[in-house]
């Protein structure tokens, strides 16, 4: 099994991930690895902590940049032989994915965010919580007879079920919560544009339907894969919860079982999820040029009584993989703030004096008396607010009003 996938902030490169064949001695060096690595983490939060005390009332601020958590590194391996036993590339790395969290958590205490936003400070990473995870850099692995052979010796055989496009700058090895190994190599990739069809398109995200289009050939059904798989993950939490063991006491071999069990359906549902977003965004992208996208942000829905069907629609996921699909073919894709989406009419562009209920689905304007399903005429006002030509999309009108596209600062037009 293979999947692509864009990485984050770089317009260049893209993660392919392999399953992994991992011998009885590879797994014991992967385990060793993680716990010195898991060591290097805790000590750079204890470290971290330690920083935070001792600003609080000295008038010279301490800092706990990469630099010296890199010199505490050094000492701790020279100190230490069980940690010098170890290849010092992963240990490195995890110093550097400890400094680029602990940054972004202070820059948002810095923003002045709400704490529900703001994204956490680091913390311990406990023996039996914590998942593997070991980076290497080009000078920590390399490929030879098809195999993947990374720092300390361990040979690891990869499942390739299809080549990598060019020679990878980096992987992750990485063990997920059914004890599957993997390796997510990062490749430098080229933009493959599809040929023009001069079609335009507009997105409104929802519940009943996962995403609304102004082509009713491109609609994205509720898939209701978590609703299907509702049944049995109720059976194995319930066997969770009869065999929980009580605080400080090991967990029995049943509860171990159906834990196993639970994630494989949260796995498997994850994964239909992602394949049908990925299949819609493909079919997307090749019948249009441009495309009008809600930047909705499907959070708060959350705490509301549409959470579960909201969370089994996975409209983050889908809106993620249009992104990624419209940048790999050079598409135009155009980012709209959803304020007052509902609200618009997308022929005459007057606004209705009150927010719909969200139990009316039919939109009818005031002005000019068009009636129209509540999340088609979203979807248009998607076009005419990302400034796209309305002509090219079914049933709208050319003339109408084009409002500049509202974006939140930072985001750009893809």
């Amino acid at each position: 099994m293979a999947t692509r996938e864009k990485v984050s902030g770089d317009a260049g490169h893209a993660r392919y991930t392999y399953r992994l064949r991992v011998s009885s001695t590879a797994r014991t060096g992967l385990m060793a690895e993680w716990a010195r690595c898991r060591w290097v983490w805790n000590e750079c939060v204890a470290m971290s902590r330690e920083v935070h005390t001792a600003n609080r009332d000295a008038a010279e601020k301490a800092t706990c940049g990469p630099a010296r958590l890199d010199k505490m590194l050094t000492e701790a391996r020279t100190a230490m032989s069980w940690l010098r036993e170890g290849a010092s590339v992963p240990q490195q790395q995890t110093i550097r994915d400890f400094a680029k969290s602990r940054a972004k958590a202070l820059k948002d205490i810095k923003a002045k965010l709400p704490v529900r936003q703001r994204a956490g400070m680091p913390r311990i990473k406990r023996k039996h919580d914590a998942l593997p995870t070991l980076n290497y850099t080009q000078r920590g692995f390399r490929l030879k007879d098809g195999r993947l052979h990374v720092a300390g010796g361990i040979a690891l055989t990869v499942v390739w079920s299809r080549d990598l496009p060019a020679p990878p700058t980096s992987v992750r090895v990485y063990q997920d919560s059914l004890g599957h190994w993997y390796a997510s190599f990062v490749v430098a990739t080229e933009a493959q544009p599809l040929p023009a069809t001069g079609r335009v398109l507009g997105v409104d995200w929802g519940v009943k339907e996962t995403a609304t289009t102004t082509s009713d050939a491109h609609d994205l059904p509720h898939t209701e894969h978590g609703k299907r798989a509702a049944q049995r993950l109720a059976r194995y939490q319930r066997m969770m919860a009869r065999r929980r063991p009580a605080r400080g006491q090991a967990a029995s071999k049943g509860y171990r079982e159906a834990q196993r069990q639970t994630a494989k359906v949260h796995k498997k549902v994850a994964r239909q999820r992602q394949d049908a977003a990925r299949k819609w965004a493909k079919r997307i992208v090749t019948d249009h040029d441009a495309i009008a996208v809600e930047d909705f942000r499907p959070k708060f829905l959350a705490k509301t009584t549409m959470a579960r069907k909201a969370a089994d629609a996975a409209i983050g996921a889908t809106k993620t993989a249009l992104i990624e699909m419209g940048r790999k073919h050079r598409r135009d894709i155009r980012l709209v703030h959803p304020a007052h989406t509902t609200m618009d009419c997308a022929s005459c562009g007057a606004r209705t004096k009150h927010a719909l209920p969200l139990s009316e689905r039919t939109y009818t304007c005031t002005a000019c008396g068009v009636v129209s399903p509540r999340d088609k005429n979203s979807a248009r006002v998607m076009l005419v607010r990302a400034g796209l030509n309305p002509a090219g999309a079914d049933r709208v009108r050319a003339g109408g009003p084009l409002v500049p596209s509202q974006r939140e600062p930072g985001i750009p037009v893809l």
